[in-house]
């Protein structure tokens, strides 16, 4: 079972199936009906860029394919096999990658490379190219929002933007710890783009605490309204 599972996390067949995901969410996104004009919430949007575009994990995997032609934009993808996966998605659908994450536990940020990452991320957006990156406390709750991306706006002086996809047709891992949606060819679907949130480079704790729930209660209202309108006949 162990060389079986050592197989199955083999970076050859991870990568594989890394372009198999991202032929896929070409087929959803080719065959999706979208019912919001997500170009004007882009127009509305367009001089607070760069920005740090902020997702849920598990709702994030179709924004590649929603992004500008024009936006140049890195995603934060983790070190994890997992991430690889990730990564080779992101790269074929035209992202380009920077590896590293947090969590809970500060004493394993380094290993992860959540500090490197958080350098790299403040230089991107120094370098006016834009930021994606899944918000939520790893393995922690499916819409609770980590203090990684506030450090991130606090240091870079770039604006965090919500931003939401949903479908009509999806399938909810509702065992997985991010609940995450696999969306459906043959879909509605709605692409909704938050007002940009700012933080203060001289934040103290209390400021940067209130900033992120500001944060996860501007994602969650994103959310919402994007399923309605996925949703809405």
């Amino acid at each position: 079972m162990s060389a079986l599972k050592k197989f199955g996390r083999s970076k050859f067949l991870l990568t594989l199936g890394g372009k198999a995901i991202a032929a896929y969410l070409r087929l959803v996104h080719a065959t999706a009906r979208y019912v919001n004009d997500y170009q004007s919430d882009y127009k509305q949007v367009s001089g607070h860029f760069p920005a740090i575009i902020s997702l849920w994990h598990g709702q994030h995997f179709m924004v590649p394919l929603v992004r500008q032609d024009y936006h140049d934009v890195r995603a934060l993808v983790s070190r994890s096999g997992d991430g690889h996966l990730n990564a080779v998605a992101a790269n074929s659908l035209g992202v380009k990658v920077v590896r590293g994450s947090g969590g809970r536990n500060r004493a394993k940020i380094l290993s992860k490379g959540g500090i490197a990452a958080l350098k790299t991320l403040v230089t991107t957006l120094k370098d006016n190219i834009s930021v994606v990156m899944t918000v939520n406390v790893p393995k922690g709750g499916a819409r609770e929002c980590g203090m990684g991306v506030i450090m991130l706006a606090k240091l870079s002086g770039r604006p965090i933007i919500p931003a939401a996809y949903a479908s009509s047709r999806r399938i909810t891992m509702e065992k997985a710890w991010d609940l995450a949606s696999i969306n459906l060819p043959f879909s509605r679907a709605s692409f909704i783009i938050g007002a940009p949130i700012y933080v203060d480079h001289e934040s103290d704790e209390d400021e940067m605490e209130a900033k992120r729930l500001e944060v996860e209660a501007a994602l969650n209202a994103v959310t919402k309204k994007a399923y309605e309108q996925a949703e809405k006949r």
